[in-house]
C-alpha cells in the first residue's frame, strides 16, 4: 500500500514520542477524533494495565467469600479492539454496529453502564483493600479486635483519595508503574504457590487430597448443590474481568491496533493459567472445615489461609505484600476508568461534559477533572458499606453486571446488524470470529444472570439479599429514562473532533485497515506552561 502523510493538525498540541507509530494518530482520526492524550504505553505496559487490575492473588483473596460456599469473550474483544482502538471503545462500537434506530439509545446505555461498572470496580477494590489493611492490624494485635463499619469506610475514603492524587499526578510514571506491576504480581503468585504448601507441611499439617481439591463440593448455602457450584463462578468472573481496560488505554498506546488486542489476550490467558494454579494451592492447603475459614476473625478469608499455613509473622508479611498489590490494582483501575469516562464526556453524554472532558496540559496531559469526579462518586457509593455486607457486596456485582452488559452489547450488535461494516484490524480470529462472538454473548449473558442471585439461598433476608438487581436496575432504567426524556434531543452518538464538527463519528467514518505510515521524525513543539 502507498504511504499516507499524517496531517499535523491531528497530533497538535499533544507531543508525540519518537517511538510512537504515526498510524495510531491516523487510525484515531479515521474514527473521528484528534489526538489529545499522550501516547506513552508500550505493548507490554498495555498488557500490564489489565494484568495489574486482574491482580490474581489479591483478586482471588477479594472473591474467596463467593467461591468458598460452594472466558471466551477475550478473543472477540481482541478482534474489535484491533480494528477500532479508541478510549470509549464499547459505546463507540455499539453505535457503529447497531441498527440505525438503536444506535443512540444502545450507545448511551452501554456508555453509562460501562462507566458505572468501572466505578463499581474502583469501589470494590478499595473496599477490599480497606479490609486487607485492617486484617493486618488484627493479625498484628493478636487479639479479637475487628474493625467497625465506620472504621472500614474511613480507611476506604482515604484510599480513594490517595488513588485519585496518584492517578492525577503520576502520568509520566504510570507506564513504569505498570511494568513493575507485572513483576510483583508474578512474584506474589510464585511465592504463594511455594510458601503455602511448604509452610503447611513444615508446621506439621498435611495437604488436602487431590479428590478434595478438584472433586469435593461443600454446600454452605440453601441452594441445591449444583447451583451453589455455579454461583462459585462469581469469583473467576470478577477476577478475570478487566481486559477492557486495555481498550480504554487505546489513545495512549503506541502501535494500538496490535498492542491492545495482544494486551487483552495475554492478560486473560495468563490470569486463567496462573489463577488456576493459585486456587489449586489454596484448596490444597486451606482448613478442610470451610466454615472456619469463612467465619475468620480477621475479616478476610485469605488472611486466615495464610495464618493457618504460615503462622502470624508469615501471614502478616504476605498480607502486607497483598495490600501493596491491591493498591496498585486500584491505581490501574482508576486510570482506566477515567479514560472511559473522559471519552464519554468528550462525546457530550455525561452531566457537565464540557467541564469533565478537559485534558490538563499542565499536569502531564491527564484528564484530572474526570479523575476527581470519579473519586467523588466512589466516595458516595462507598456509603453502601455502612449498611451491611450484602449492600457492600453489591459493589462487586455492579462491576460484573454493568460491565458484562457493556461488553456483550457491541458484540451482539456486530453479529445482528454490523457484520458488513466490520473490517478486521491487525489481529483477527478469522473464520472462527462469529462463532467466538456468539459464545461470548452467551457467556456474558450468563454472567449477568448469575450476578443477580442471592449467594446464600433462595429465601434471602435483608442482611443477605443480593441488591445487584436493585442497583443495576436503577442504573439501566434511570439511564434509559434520562435518554428518552432529555438526552435524545442532543446525544447523537460519538462526535467528531478532528474538524470540530458536531457530526457523528461512527456514522461518517468507515474504519479501514491503516496503511503503514513512517514515524514522525520531528514532533511538534509544545508549551508545557499553557493550560
Amino acid at each position: 500500500m502507498n504511504s499516507q502523510p499524517v496531517d499535523p493538525k491531528l497530533v497538535a498540541p499533544v507531543p508525540a514520542d519518537a517511538s510512537a507509530d504515526a498510524a495510531d494518530v491516523q487510525l484515531l482520526a479515521q474514527m473521528g477524533y484528534k489526538q489529545e492524550l499522550r501516547r506513552q504505553y508500550s505493548t507490554l505496559q498495555v498488557f500490564a494495565i489489565a494484568f495489574s487490575i486482574m491482580g490474581l492473588v489479591p483478586s482471588v483473596a477479594s472473591t474467596l467469600s463467593f467461591s468458598l460456599p460452594a472466558g471466551p469473550a477475550g478473543m472477540v474483544w481482541a478482534d474489535l479492539a484491533s480494528a477500532m482502538p479508541t478510549a470509549g471503545g464499547l459505546y463507540w462500537w455499539t453505535h457503529y454496529f447497531a441498527g440505525r434506530k438503536w444506535k443512540s439509545p444502545l450507545s448511551f446505555l452501554v456508555g453509562y453502564s460501562n462507566t458505572l461498572g468501572l466505578i463499581g470496580g474502583i469501589c470494590s477494590v478499595d473496599y477490599t483493600l480497606a479490609f486487607m489493611i485492617l486484617s493486618c492490624v488484627s493479625i498484628s494485635r493478636g487479639d479479637e479486635w475487628t474493625a467497625s463499619r465506620s472504621v472500614i469506610y474511613a480507611v476506604y475514603v482515604g484510599l480513594i483519595l490517595f488513588h485519585g492524587i496518584c492517578g492525577s499526578l503520576g502520568g509520566r510514571l504510570m507506564p513504569k508503574i505498570q511494568t513493575f506491576c507485572i513483576y510483583i504480581n508474578i512474584a506474589l503468585v510464585v511465592a504463594t504457590v511455594i510458601s503455602l504448601p511448604l509452610g503447611k507441611v513444615t508446621r506439621g499439617g498435611s495437604l488436602n487430597s487431590g479428590h478434595y481439591v478438584y472433586g469435593h463440593i461443600d454446600n454452605k448455602t440453601t441452594w441445591p448443590a449444583g447451583w451453589a457450584f455455579m454461583l462459585a463462578w462469581l469469583a473467576p468472573i470478577w477476577s478475570i474481568g478487566s481486559f477492557d481496560s486495555c481498550v480504554h488505554m487505546s489513545e495512549e498506546a503506541m502501535h494500538a491496533s496490535k498492542a491492545i488486542p495482544l494486551g487483552i489476550m495475554w492478560s486473560a490467558g495468563s490470569a486463567w493459567v496462573l489463577g488456576f494454579a493459585v486456587l489449586s494451592v489454596i484448596a490444597a492447603t486451606m482448613n478442610p472445615d470451610v466454615s472456619a475459614t469463612m467465619r475468620t476473625k480477621f475479616g478476610q478469608p485469605m488472611a486466615q489461609i495464610y495464618y493457618d499455613a504460615l503462622g502470624k509473622h508469615g501471614a502478616l508479611a504476605f498480607m502486607v505484600v497483598l495490600c501493596v498489590v491491591q493498591f496498585l490494582i486500584g491505581l490501574s483501575l482508576i486510570v482506566a476508568a477515567s479514560r472511559q469516562a473522559w471519552a464519554f464526556s468528550r462525546d457530550g453524554a455525561l452531566p457537565f461534559s464540557r467541564f469533565f472532558c478537559h485534558v490538563s496540559k499542565r499536569i502531564q496531559y491527564q484528564p484530572v477533572r474526570m479523575i476527581c469526579g470519579l473519586v467523588l462518586v466512589s466516595i458516595v457509593l462507598g456509603l453502601l458499606c455502612l449498611i451491611n455486607s450484602a449492600a457492600a457486596n453489591a459493589l462487586f456485582s455492579l462491576f460484573v453486571a454493568s460491565n458484562y452488559l457493556s461488553w456483550g452489547t457491541p458484540i451482539f450488535c456486530r453479529l445482528v446488524w454490523g457484520e458488513g461494516r466490520f473490517t478486521p484490524g491487525a489481529f483477527y480470529t478469522g473464520r472462527f470470529s462469529r462463532l467466538i462472538a456468539w459464545v461470548a454473548v452467551a457467556y456474558l449473558s450468563f454472567g449477568v444472570l448469575l450476578s443477580m442471585f442471592p449467594t446464600e439461598g433462595p429465601s434471602p433476608t435483608s442482611s443477605n439479599m443480593n441488591y445487584t438487581i436493585v442497583i443495576n436496575g436503577f442504573v439501566w432504567f434511570g439511564c434509559m429514562a434520562y435518554y428518552f426524556i432529555f438526552a435524545r434531543r442532543w446525544y447523537i452518538g460519538p462526535k467528531m473532533t478532528v474538524d470540530g464538527s458536531d457530526s457523528t463519528a461512527s456514522d461518517n467514518i468507515i474504519v479501514a485497515p491503516v496503511p503503514h505510515v513512517p514515524p514522525i521524525d520531528e514532533p511538534r513543539s509544545f508549551d508545557h506552561n499553557k493550560e
